[in-house]
């Protein structure tokens, strides 16, 4: 099975990032991809700390699904899209995740925040679902939660899940580290993370953010073993489209823990 990963540019306008979406979702379609997944808030763009941001569009983000919808329809491909939208509790940061025919599937918002996004993302999500789209069963997980909640994995892999994706919003900041190489020792521990989260459940683990100059992290997917299947050239805009055997994916040691998770 292939899978794809949207290491696509930053948008810089909430209509780019619908324009970007469809284009990637039909190159995608044409690799022979199940599924497609971009980064966090792709749409309508990721709201920095001590950015100005345009105020949430209720009626921009509901054509924005009507567009993407089409978009998987005629590629036919499932589509993971990061997205905001606007509860009653506030704007939440979530995952909508689209059938191959268009319709959607369920969401997935994210559940923990980072100390940073509270002041902007405010609502927080409660449930978490695991997703099947033919002999594929997926989690999705998404930035902080990931890298600091690992139950977040394991949850979704101890309900099916052979690959959990993992959309995420990462960009340099002055005199980081500027890596070249995956899981360079000087550099965070973000990237080992994925190996570990990998290896902690024998599942595939799957991680795409967007492409910039400098970013501490790419995308990259890992191997249920915990080594590293491939990963996207640093501030190289593309898709990263790989080839997974499913029946690696057993979620051993996800069944094996005898402390529940979540």
């Amino acid at each position: 099975m292939k899978i794809a990963l949207a290491n696509l540019r930053a948008p810089s306008s909430p209509a780019e990032s619908v324009s970007l979406a469809c284009a990637a979702i039909a190159e995608a379609g044409r690799s022979g991809a199940t599924v497609i997944c971009f980064p966090e808030c792709f749409v309508p763009g990721y709201r920095w700390p001590n950015a100005v941001s345009p105020p949430p569009d209720p009626v921009f983000l509901e054509q924005a699904l009507v567009v993407v919808a089409g978009a998987a329809a005629d590629a036919r491909i499932a589509v993971i899209l990061g997205i905001e939208r606007v509860t009653d509790r506030g704007l939440q940061i979530s995952a909508c995740v689209f059938n191959p025919d268009g319709t959607i599937s369920g969401w997935q918002d994210k559940g923990q925040l980072d100390p940073d996004e509270e002041a902007t993302y405010p609502a927080m999500g409660i449930d978490r679902h695991v997703f099947t789209v033919g002999s594929l069963t997926f989690g999705v997980v998404i930035c902080h939660e990931g890298w600091r909640y690992p139950e977040t994995v394991r949850w979704a892999v101890r309900r099916g899940a052979q690959v959990v994706f993992h959309p995420h919003a990462s960009v340099a900041e002055p005199g980081s580290y500027r890596p070249v190489t995956f899981a360079d020792p000087a550099n965070t521990f973000h990237e080992k993370a994925m190996l570990c989260r990998a290896a902690e459940n024998t599942c595939y683990f799957a991680s795409v953010n967007c492409a910039s100059e400098g970013s501490p992290t790419t995308s990259a997917i890992a191997r249920p073993d915990g080594t590293l299947l491939c990963y996207q050239p640093y501030g190289r805009e593309g898709l990263l489209v790989a080839d997974i055997d499913l029946s690696a994916a057993t979620g051993l040691l996800a069944s094996r823990c005898k402390i529940s998770p979540m």
